[in-house]
């Protein structure tokens, strides 16, 4: 694994919410009083009994989002992000039915749809800073640092207080392994984070099968592509009818097209 990550630690997280504070911030979206993964909540905390699990995009090594998506929407990045480009973004939603996570939201009720997730506040690691989620937790359950480092740090929990860890570290193999890591007093199953993962990366399942079917894929990304540019092309239509239509309103009214 390379880059940085985040290691969470939900023995020591109290449910204050103040990681989701500072994601609504982060991203301008309002601070929502649901507690889940949502179009305009990029973390949230779960209660799951007596307990705490925030969740996130878990920036897998290799993700599995980037590796479906036919117009390269998705990438990972040296700092250990997965970041979305929203340009490049035409509305497939791939990344929502591929993500083993259950990750990635749409923006349904948007006039102008985009697919939205965390992305490790990766221009806050590129100037030097922790992601907003750690830089806001108050009890220390969200650790930022290198993956490396992070799982010496859990290995180092789990050694020195071996009766309060489930022993082991989650993140480390699930899907190949991933930059957002896992410890608790408690099985993951019963926090209920997926246990049904593969510990190789899913894009090595997603290529067998995507090289056995060429044809459809790429029929498929052409229809897609057309589809897009259709879309667009129809805006650029309605915008320049809609400015031949005041041209033509000026010119009746008397108004002149344009001032001296």
């Amino acid at each position: 694994m390379f880059g940085y990550g985040m290691l969470i630690d939900t023995t020591l997280c109290v449910g204050c919410y103040a990681c989701e504070v500072a994601d609504a911030e982060r991203w301008g979206n309002p601070v929502s009083e649901q507690h889940v993964l949502s179009s305009v909540q990029n973390t949230a905390v779960l209660q799951v009994d007596e307990s705490y699990l925030p969740r996130m995009c878990m920036h897998c090594a290799e993700p599995t989002c980037a590796s479906v998506c036919p117009v390269g929407a998705f990438k990972k990045t040296k700092t250990g992000a997965v970041v979305y480009d929203a340009d490049k973004c035409m509305g497939c939603r791939y990344c929502i039915q591929a993500c083993p996570f259950d990750v990635p939201k749409y923006q349904w009720n948007s006039l102008n749809p985009k697919v939205t997730k965390c992305d490790l506040c990766h221009e806050r690691i590129e100037k030097g800073e922790r992601p907003a989620c750690a830089e806001a937790c108050p009890t220390g359950a969200r650790t930022f640092g290198t993956v490396d480092e992070l799982i010496k740090e859990a290995q180092k929990r789990m050694y020195v207080d071996s009766g309060k860890y489930y022993p082991s570290i989650y993140g480390v193999r699930e899907a190949g392994g991933t930059s957002i890591l896992y410890i608790s007093d408690k099985s993951f199953e019963k926090l209920g984070l997926k246990m049904n993962l593969p510990n190789h990366p899913l894009p090595n399942l997603t290529w067998e099968i995507l090289s056995k079917i060429p044809n459809y894929v790429f029929w498929g990304s052409t229809l897609l592509s057309g589809v897009w540019w259709i879309t667009n092309r129809r805006k650029e239509v309605q915008a320049f009818e809609l400015k031949l239509k005041e041209m033509e309103s000026q010119k009746k009214n008397g108004t002149p097209d344009h001032y001296e």
